[in-house]
């Protein structure tokens, strides 16, 4: 299949495919280069960088689930001045886009982040991760309440070259109000969904597994969420989606697709399989022949 027919445009952004990595599943690429050709993925989405450096939560931070994993890793991260040195340069040696995930406790440290990328090249789209809990608001997150995310949207928008895709929390009422404020805000394009919050408990020890109590749930026992979520998005907004929650598998991501993704992201999926991103991709294909779809953008939200 010639591999422009596999090729999606996220906010002007041409992708060779719509297939990218999640962030903080893949690190900043180079931990994965060694399993994965790096050329052959749409997208690159790096774990989240913060202003300053971020040390995480305590250990244990992670815990298998039924269907998923659970993590706590509180976005643990060297800081920006040290992915511009280090990370950046790596990635740009390669064939694909690069997507820096910003994140932030308060609006200040938002603006911070966006500001230390502001002169930096090489960044083809940001994406803001909303999920956070704002230390101003008692650790509510910021994508929990529709004003508080078109606020931080706003706030950044201005300071990013490239264009910015707004990261939704699924821990909402309403997943449509949260998609709407952020493109109100001037996000131009959304990805969901974000983990959804569980815990895991010990009933030998009689503790919560995790550290922290409380985790991200994600793999394939969030898919179904995810999937309702981008397929009530799609028809309430005009800008792009990028969907990802447990996907393991090329029918995974059609799913997405049909439902009204224009890119999907792989994550916990890379934990179990290094090499999932470019079966998926292959898959896909695969589907299109066999379906005799000409072009991936036909399938985009036929459901």
């Amino acid at each position: 299949m010639d591999k422009k027919d596999l090729a999606v445009n996220i906010a002007g952004v041409v992708l060779k495919n719509p297939v990218i990595t999640a962030s903080g599943t893949f690190g900043s690429g180079k931990e994965y280069s060694k399993f994965v050709n790096l050329n052959e993925l749409g997208g690159i989405t790096v774990k989240g960088v913060s202003h300053e450096p971020w040390t995480g939560n305590p250990p244990p931070r992670v815990a298998e689930t039924y269907g998923g994993m659970l993590n706590s890793v509180g976005l643990q991260n060297p800081g920006a001045a040290a992915f511009i040195a280090e990370d950046l340069p790596f990635l740009r040696q390669y064939d694909t886009k690069v997507i820096v995930n910003l994140c932030g406790h308060s609006l200040d440290e938002y603006i911070a982040v966006a500001q230390d990328f502001s002169g930096v090249s090489g960044v083809d789209l940001f994406e803001l991760n909303i999920s956070c809990p704002n230390i101003e608001k008692g650790g509510m997150s910021f994508g929990t309440d529709p004003a508080t995310a078109e606020k931080v949207t706003a706030a950044v928008k201005p300071y990013l070259k490239a264009p910015l895709i707004v990261k939704l929390s699924p821990n909402v009422t309403d997943i449509v109000a949260i998609a709407k404020a952020v493109e109100a805000g001037g996000a131009d394009g959304v990805s969901l969904i974000n983990t959804l919050v569980g815990t895991k408990i010990d009933i030998y020890s009689r503790k919560p597994v995790l550290a922290n109590v409380f985790g991200g749930l994600s793999g394939p026992a969030i898919k179904p969420v995810a999937v309702r979520m981008v397929y009530q998005v799609y028809k309430n907004v005009k800008i792009p989606i990028i969907g990802m929650g447990g996907i393991m598998t090329g029918e995974d991501a059609i799913e997405f697709i049909m439902a009204g993704a224009t890119a999907v992201a792989v994550g916990t999926a890379n934990f179990i399989n290094p090499t999932a991103t470019t079966e998926i991709i292959a898959e896909i294909a695969d589907f299109m022949q066999s379906q005799n779809i000409k072009n991936i953008n036909e399938m985009r939200g036929v459901v």
